[in-house]
């Protein structure tokens, strides 16, 4: 399909362009994934910006970015969107609705769902309005959330086929980890109530996504907010305030089936996806400790196992704070055609792709250093078999040094054009890279061989964080106004 000069393209709207009539569908989104990658080429971005734990006192952001390389305006913040509180902390964000409404002509993908993780508010954007200058329609107080369920610190924000829309909560107001749950908002952002069935709360809690056809929804876990929100120390670990379990629920009622323990191959589970393909009963989940991708599938009795299907190998490092230092995998999206795998490694900075055409046999296929603790010029060192060191060599883009290490990624539909940001939640961010809050965050994009694999750093495009109007901010999760691979889901 020719590519359009519009951000989003909704239901009930027809656009021209080049002589091609474009019209999508009876709902939002699309009527399959490999529709989906067939759709317009993405021309603007939303991504989370955060003040909160940088010492600035300025309330977080929705950042607006230029993705059309057509644009006088390309790579350039164009809209900033503050929110009206302060310590937010802005972080994950999900629709109103997605692809899994895309066979009701009443829904409609209008509005961008922020979830505050520290303060517990969860702020409601309207972007269909004006695409370029997204407008705040509604908060969802942190006191009525509390109030009405018990939950605090909100995560993850998927839409439901209903209507309605799910946020997985990772504590209770004590910030321990007992507390979390999953809080349901209506079509209209009142709270409902929580969705788990009464006793179904496992112990930990953070990402999760459903596979209606399976009747099955999995969630990871991080930890503790009370731990987690100070930094991390290692210690925690070994005193089980940091997860290594995934749940699975029967969908959609909410019941508690199964918890599988992934030991220590599967430290700190954190973003989990099944194949876009809804037939498919199988998915990974990226364990950040443990530096695993983990794939989980299903047995013929119903129950749920699960292996280690790709490895990144701790470094031995000198000058750093242990004698080996973990990739730390903190973010991985799938392509919509269910071929290949991309994963992040903040602290060594390189990002991966696989192919996983077999799904228990990822073939590395393409990686790019970007950043990382082992870079040329650092103070730590990586250590090789033989005893010798050695760095890394990040290049620079557009005369800047690259900062930090590679965390939030999202990929073009036609998945060619791959996105990048460096930040991962403050506290963790002042600890292993203390220069992003002194010089802010990044974006760039990385050229993806979504044929014979590959990636590459296109040069022409940069987004400096450091120079936002008022001063450096830390940039997290990447959307598409018409959605993308991360936030929609197909029944």
């Amino acid at each position: 399909m020719a590519s359009v000069d519009v951000a989003v393209i909704e239901h009930g709207e027809i656009e021209k362009n080049g002589g091609n009539i474009c019209c999508h569908g009876k709902g939002p989104g699309y009527a399959t994934p490999l529709e989906a990658m067939a759709g317009p080429r993405e021309a603007l971005l939303y991504v989370t910006c955060v003040y909160t734990g940088t010492g600035r006192e300025k309330p977080d952001y929705l950042g607006t970015v230029d993705v059309d390389p057509n644009s006088p305006t390309y790579s350039k913040v164009i809209h900033r969107l503050s929110v009206p509180n302060l310590g937010d902390e802005l972080h994950h964000s999900g629709w109103n609705s997605c692809s899994s409404c895309h066979g009701d002509s009443s829904a409609d993908r209008r509005f961008l769902v922020l979830p505050s993780l520290i303060s517990g508010r969860v702020y409601i954007v309207n972007t269909k309005k004006n695409p370029k200058t997204p407008s705040l329609h509604k908060v969802v107080e942190p006191e009525e959330i509390l109030a009405k369920t018990g939950l605090a610190y909100p995560h993850t924000s998927h839409c439901l086929a209903s209507g309605d829309i799910l946020i997985s909560c990772l504590g209770g107001s004590d910030g321990k980890a007992e507390g979390n749950g999953f809080l349901l908002l209506d079509s209209e952002f009142n709270v409902k109530g929580r969705w788990e069935k009464p006793g179904h709360s496992p112990s930990f809690g953070y990402d999760f996504w459903y596979q209606p056809r399976h009747k099955t929804m999995i969630s990871s876990s991080w930890g503790a907010p009370l731990a987690f929100s100070k930094g991390f120390n290692p210690q925690h670990v070994s005193e089980g305030l940091y997860g290594r379990h995934l749940y699975v629920y029967s969908w959609p009622d909410g019941e508690l089936k199964q918890t599988m323990d992934l030991g220590n191959t599967g430290l700190i589970p954190l973003e989990i996806r099944f194949l876009h393909d809804p037939s498919k009963d199988t998915g990974y989940v990226g364990c950040a400790l443990s530096s695993n991708m983990v794939r989980f599938f299903k047995n013929p009795d119903g129950s749920w196992s699960h292996e280690v299907a790709a490895s990144v190998k701790p470094i031995k490092v000198q000058n750093w704070v242990l004698p080996e230092m973990p990739g730390l995998i903190t973010d991985f999206l799938i392509s919509l055609d269910d071929r290949f795998i991309y994963f992040s490694n903040w602290l060594h900075g390189d990002i991966r792709q696989y192919n996983i055409e077999d799904p228990k046999n990822p073939v590395l296929t393409g990686q790019v250093w970007i950043g990382g603790l082992i870079r040329k010029g650092s103070s730590v060192s990586a250590v090789a078999e033989d005893g010798s060191t050695y760095q890394v060599d990040v290049p620079d883009v557009q005369g800047k040094k690259l900062r930090g290490g590679p965390q939030m990624i999202q990929l073009s539909l036609d998945g060619k054009r791959l996105y990048v940001t460096n930040s991962l939640f403050s506290a963790w961010d002042n600890q292993f890279y203390p220069e992003l809050k002194e010089h802010g965050s990044h974006m760039l994009q990385i050229d993806v061989d979504s044929e014979k694999g590959g990636l590459a750093i296109n040069h022409n495009f940069f987004v400096d964080f450091g120079l936002e109007p008022d001063g450096p901010s830390l940039a997290h999760e990447m959307r598409y106004p018409g959605g993308d691979c991360t936030s929609d889901i197909w029944i």
